[in-house]
């Protein structure tokens, strides 16, 4: 290995043009790609085909109709829905709302269809009709119908009728037609029209569409802020640490061409861009600039020992060519078992990671040595005894290592005991922070609303027709009453709110007949005649099934997070498991999948964890050719994920999505600087022929500065990665910061220390 190591230093500052110009070409070839690339912002992109949930709610949606929806939320100044002008402005809004592309249906207080009795006929009408005309004694009965109508309240008025809402739903066809783009562009147009229509109303936007809109613009805004702020970063911590402008220039370009050569062979594969994904950039300029730092650190640390340029670029490859290549290999290992994942765009971000950090290697290994044989390297000489930082470092850990040992083992007890107060919760409207319209409009709706977290029940009932049956309407109107009771529920929309009120209206609305009807002739006559007098685009169709043996009941709840929405959800399938056996099934929506995902992943990518693990420990074993250091090593690499684990569970709480792929990437990252370490250790004791103490000195010496700088650039990219509105990526930015922060702890105090107490007793 060591001839081949140098063979391959000799190599690369001999045919250093053809390297340079061969290698520049497959970085154009690669990057290429870059013009196949695309972005996604379908809210389902999180889940898998095989994902069960995801094929629960396709079943549903075949059955119910498949829709995303626009919701307003509007808010008069006065705080008083039910004045003249709002009412008007609601009502000419609601015309205004059918005109927003793929729109096929718009509810609001206004077309809200009002059933009365008018002698022996049934009147089916909206609500409010010439708002602009009304005096304040139809303005009074309005409000009386519509705080006392189960199916408005909390879902299109709010209790103390200070907000309203429009929702339109929106079909997407089976065609290429539909563009969430187009459709969220119309929405925003006429929201801003209607604010300058209606100064004295506060409008806010959000729903399902405007929730894809916001998977889409997340990745865009991330590009634009993360990465610009990234290569400044790196700039600055370059131009400090190398003080160096040609090595510099030399470093930028690795990581340029090994960013720009993953995004290509990205899309040359079809990968999609997503929140999740988009932020691979970020990482890859993160850790392309390790390699080329250890190989420059210790070509400069040649050149000052006296070594010629060529000769220093020849050692600097014959010394770092294993290591960086074991924690090229270590690092992409970690990020491809996140093909485990049950979540696609992890998938993405870790095959594009993996291809960056490997084309960081061959750029590193390769291009960097060649290009920096050609330009005018110069640095100064200085006495092998000069004192450094790392070597009074070295003497310092090596003079009290026991204390330094039991410290950083109480530490590690104490750091990783804070795992026990995690919680594993999401909220999906989190995942966009303050910066984003559509997070506002959100939190507002479910302050004073039914909010966007919803569970769908479809209630079976047997037979053909059944749904009229006045047993199966009981038991869904005591299920629907159970669920009202719940103190987390903010609305529930059934049918048997429909059958009570036609009931109420065949009995010359007498408030005593408010009831089920009792004959299933009457119920099945009462919904035909409702049916019948409904207008166009609102039917009943996506609350009943086409033979009318199930109905679809929806529970809305504000914000409560994935945890208190699967509790929710296994509550209610307990009652139908003991109050309605056959009719027994599981809870389904948007909502729940997201419920679902965080334990699904984790679930998957401990597959993932197992074998990252066995690999990294395997190639750790044949490097090394050390079974028990090579176990050993792993101490220092594990441990800092679970440190910060613990870390997160004293001062957050709780963790989500994120907390699924930690582990397995974090792995891979960490483990670079344990292996640069341990090969200079083992370096010093085979080589050179040091005792234990002389040889962690040694590794201090050779590569501390390296580990040092390395460890800074994947902090400072990993905490820019933390400022990036999507809540996913800004959680897995700062948890792998920590992490690598504890990393670099235990491989300066922990690991030298280790390594002194097991030699020692050898």
């Amino acid at each position: 290995m060591k001839k081949l190591e140098a063979w391959i230093g000799t190599l690369v500052v001999r045919y250093r043009w053809l390297f340079i110009i061969g290698l520049f070409l497959v970085a154009l070839l690669s990057a290429s790609g870059m013009r196949f690339l695309s972005f996604s912002n379908d809210s389902r992109m999180f889940f898998s085909k095989e994902n069960p949930q995801l094929q629960a709610l396709e079943s549903l949606e075949e059955t119910y109709t498949k829709v995303e929806n626009v919701l307003y939320v509007i808010a008069p100044k006065s705080g008083n829905v039910f004045e003249q002008q709002t009412l008007a402005a609601l009502e000419f809004f609601t015309e205004q709302s059918w005109k927003i592309p793929f729109s096929s249906r718009v509810d609001s207080l206004t077309n809200y269809q009002h059933t009365r009795a008018v002698e022996d006929d049934l009147m089916v009408e909206d609500l409010i009709h010439n708002g602009d005309t009304l005096n304040s004694d139809e303005i009074s009965a309005i409000k009386d119908v519509a705080l006392a109508e189960p199916m408005l309240l909390n879902s299109l008025i709010a209790a103390d009728g200070s907000v309203t809402a429009i929702n339109i739903n929106i079909i997407k066809p089976e065609d290429s037609s539909y563009q969430t783009e187009v459709v969220s562009a119309a929405a925003v147009k006429l929201q801003k029209a209607m604010q300058e229509k209606y100064p004295f109303l506060d409008i806010y936007l959000t729903g399902g569409v405007m929730i894809d809109s916001a998977f889409g613009e997340a990745p865009v805004r991330d590009m634009q802020l993360l990465i610009p702020l990234m290569f400044a970063l790196l700039l600055g911590l370059l131009v400090v640490s190398l003080r160096s402008i040609l090595a510099t220039t030399c470093t930028l370009l690795v990581i340029i061409l090994s960013t720009v050569t993953g995004l290509g062979l990205a899309g040359w594969f079809g990968i999609l861009l997503t929140p999740a994904s988009a932020n691979a950039p970020v990482i890859i300029l993160t850790l392309a600039v390790a390699d080329s730092i250890h190989i420059l650190v210790t070509m400069f640390h040649q050149m000052r020992q006296g070594a010629t340029r060529h000769k220093a670029i020849q050692e600097s490859i014959r010394v770092n060519f294993q290591p960086v290549l074991v924690t090229s290999v270590t690092t992409a290992i970690g990020f491809l078992t996140m093909n485990f994942s049950d979540a696609p765009p992890f998938r993405d971000l870790g095959n594009i990671v993996a291809m960056g950090v490997l084309s960081a290697f061959i750029y590193s290994v390769f291009f960097m040595p060649a290009l920096t044989a050609v330009l005018p390297l110069q640095v100064k000489q200085r006495d092998k005894g000069q004192s450094h930082i790392f070597s009074r470092l070295g003497n310092f850990i090596i003079a009290r290592r026991t204390p330094i040992f039991w410290s950083m083992s109480i530490l590690l007890l104490l750091t990783t005991a804070g795992i026990s107060k995690l919680q594993l919760n999401d909220e999906f409207i989190k995942y966009f922070d303050h910066s984003y319209d559509f997070r506002i409009a959100s939190d507002f709706s479910a302050e004073h609303l039914a909010g966007l977290e919803i569970i769908d029940w479809a209630l079976e009932s047997g037979e053909e027709g059944g749904i009229n049956n006045p047993e199966y309407l009981k038991t869904v109107e005591a299920f629907a009453q159970w669920f009202r009771a719940q103190p987390e529920v903010r609305h529930v929309y059934t049918l048997t709110d429909i059958m009570k009120r036609l009931n109420q209206n065949m009995h010359a609305d007498d408030p005593s007949w408010y009831r089920l009807p009792e004959q299933r002739e009457l119920a099945a006559q009462y919904l035909l005649l409702y049916e019948m007098s409904l207008p166009f685009g609102l039917d009943l169709n996506n609350r009943i099934n086409v033979d009318k043996s199930a109905i679809r009941m929806t529970v809305s709840t504000p914000n409560i997070g994935t945890a208190g929405l699967l509790d929710l959800e296994q509550r209610g399938r307990k009652w139908l498991a003991d109050n309605a056996p056959s009719m027994t099934t599981y809870g389904s929506g948007l909502s729940i999948i997201f419920s679902y995902i965080s334990e699904r992943n984790i679930r998957s990518m401990l597959k993932g964890s197992i074998i990252a693990l066995f690999l990294i420990s395997l190639i750790m074993i044949v490097v090394l050719r050390d079974f028990k250091l090579g176990i050993l090593s792993l101490l220092p690499n594990l441990c800092p994920a679970f440190m910060a684990f613990g870390v997160w569970g004293i001062f957050v709480g709780q963790v989500g999505l994120t907390v699924s792929v930690m582990i397995a990437m974090t792995l891979g990252i960490v483990v670079d600087d344990t292996v640069h370490f341990l090969s200079k250790y083992q370096r010093g004791r085979r080589e050179h022929e040091m005792i234990p103490e002389d040889a962690v000195r040694y590794a201090f010496n050779t590569v501390g500065a390296a580990i040092w700088i390395t460890t800074l650039a994947l902090v400072g990219g990993f905490t820019v990665l933390s400022f990036s509105g999507f809540q996913i990526n800004s959680h897995m930015g700062a948890m792998t910061a920590i992490t690598i922060v504890f990393a670099l702890l235990l491989d300066f105090f922990f690991l030298p220390t280790l390594l002194m107490k097991l030699e020692t007793y050898k």
